[in-house]
């Protein structure tokens, strides 16, 4: 008998859309996140005993993916996107299912006016994404120092520099007081590199434009470095 998974919540993150979400949680640490509980299990029942956690697993759908395109063989960026290997080899998000795992921190937990939220550490995951289940991290059992991760054992470097242009630098100071660790998380996220893998050794400038909140960012980037062009509010966003 088929069951109807329903999402038990809806993440709220920076990242307004999937280019540029950091491909693991850890990887940018000002990109933190929260998981807004829904009706019915917007319930402080449901998570008695949670605040005895330090992490959590996140199950979730892939947000902003179409539920037709999955694919037998990835290309991970991890091998310069040169690679094909199977998609059950990767954490690739276009799998047959469209579920995804991801291990956060859990800082804080909110209950107020009928609303439970799950204030989150640096997640890996579009704003909006639905999540359909929540479990403790367990470190006796869920971690294991020893094990062999193929091409993805290490954490991968800092790939590029960032700089702010004078244009940017102005943005930044009109939105400090609402937005203080805006920089920081735009240096972040760019230093990731979140170029297509195969566009990653290219010497030629490139532009590219991305979301964080309801900023739309836009930046250079030429080898290993690169330049915040600019920064700009959504129009329905300017006070």
């Amino acid at each position: 008998m088929k069951q109807i998974i329903n999402p038990i919540g809806i993440i709220h993150s920076p990242y307004s859309e999937k280019f540029a979400v950091p491909r693991q949680p850890n990887l940018v640490t000002e990109g933190q996140g929260e998981l807004h509980l829904l009706p019915p299990y917007n319930n402080p029942d449901a998570i008695k005993g949670l605040e005895q956690f330090s992490h959590l697993w996140l199950l979730f759908q892939f947000h902003q993916i179409e539920l037709d395109k999955w694919r037998l063989t990835v290309r991970p960026p991890r091998l310069g996107g040169n690679k094909t290997l199977g998609v059950f080899s990767t954490r690739s998000p276009f799998r047959p299912n469209h579920i995804g795992l991801s291990a956060v921190a859990l800082k804080d937990i909110v209950i107020k006016n009928k609303q439970v939220i799950l204030k989150l550490g640096s997640v890996d995951l579009v704003d909006g994404t639905p999540v359909i289940d929540i479990k403790p991290y367990l470190p006796y059992c869920d971690s294991y120092p020893e094990a062999i991760a193929g091409y993805a054992q290490a954490m991968p470097d800092k790939t590029l520099t960032v700089e702010f242009s004078k244009q940017a630098q102005q943005s930044l100071k009109l939105y400090q007081l609402t937005y203080p660790n805006l920089a920081t998380l735009i240096t972040q996220v760019i230093a990731q590199d979140p170029r297509p893998a195969y566009k990653q050794k290219s010497l030629k400038e490139q532009d590219y434009g991305f979301r964080l909140y309801h900023f739309n960012i836009k930046c250079r980037i030429s080898d290993k470095h690169a330049i915040v062009e600019d920064i700009d509010i959504e129009k329905n966003n300017k006070t």
